[in-house]
């Protein structure tokens, strides 16, 4: 019943189109320094696309040497979003959140497809002291599903679907859109099986918006 509510008011609430098409966008790392830093080395994400050096899992960041590492490059390279995105990552980590807030705003400025996932998620809950801002949230984590990232492409459309983003008129949530995420997604993730299970049921809800 819960879900029934939830779809009745996606439906009052949303443009519902099936006309236009997702605007996908590439972006261009070659617009800023491809020099392989310490920060690298130290700070890359495993899932961040656009790493330049094998992925560290948070548990196994080496803080200590993390943090200055990524101050130095960035502080030599200040307006590469890679960098601001690593900084902030480990400042993040490190307990100093409010103090990743500009390098935060930076790596979204910039367009980084890893950044626009990361604080938007994190701007969706208020987490590490990221200011809670849904309707804000909502538009990162759009962003971010049209830059190809897999956990916006299937994340935004199951936050869109429990109403996360009702009161926010700016955020567009077009079902069919979405469809084309899910599909975006599942051209990268292939035969994952659980990511597979919440693509079906992400399509189903969407599917019935749309007949």
């Amino acid at each position: 019943m819960k879900q029934i509510v939830v779809l009745a008011v996606f439906l009052a609430t949303s443009a519902v189109t099936s006309v236009s098409a997702a605007e996908f966008v590439t972006f261009d790392p070659s617009r800023y320094s491809q020099e392989v830093t310490e920060c690298d080395r130290l700070a890359s994400h495993p899932d961040d696309p656009f790493k330049l050096a094998p992925g560290i899992s948070e548990g196994k960041v080496d803080l200590a040497k993390a943090v200055p590492a990524c101050l130095e490059a960035v502080t030599r390279d200040p307006k590469n979003p890679r960098l601001n995105y690593m900084y902030g990552r480990v400042l993040g980590y490190a307990g100093r959140g409010a103090e990743a807030l500009p390098y935060r705003k930076a790596a979204v400025d910039g367009d980084y497809p890893q950044a626009l996932f990361v604080i938007g998620y994190i701007t969706l809950y208020g987490y590490n002291f990221q200011p809670k801002d849904v309707c804000q949230a909502g538009e990162l984590l759009r962003r971010s599903a049209l830059h190809n990232r897999i956990a916006g492409q299937l994340g935004f459309p199951r936050y869109a679907l429990e109403g996360r983003f009702d009161s926010c008129p700016g955020v567009r949530r077009d079902p069919a859109e979405m469809l084309e995420f899910v599909a975006a997604a599942r051209k990268q993730f292939g035969s994952d099986y659980y990511k597979g299970l919440l693509a079906d049921a992400i399509e189903e809800d969407l599917k019935r918006l749309v007949k």
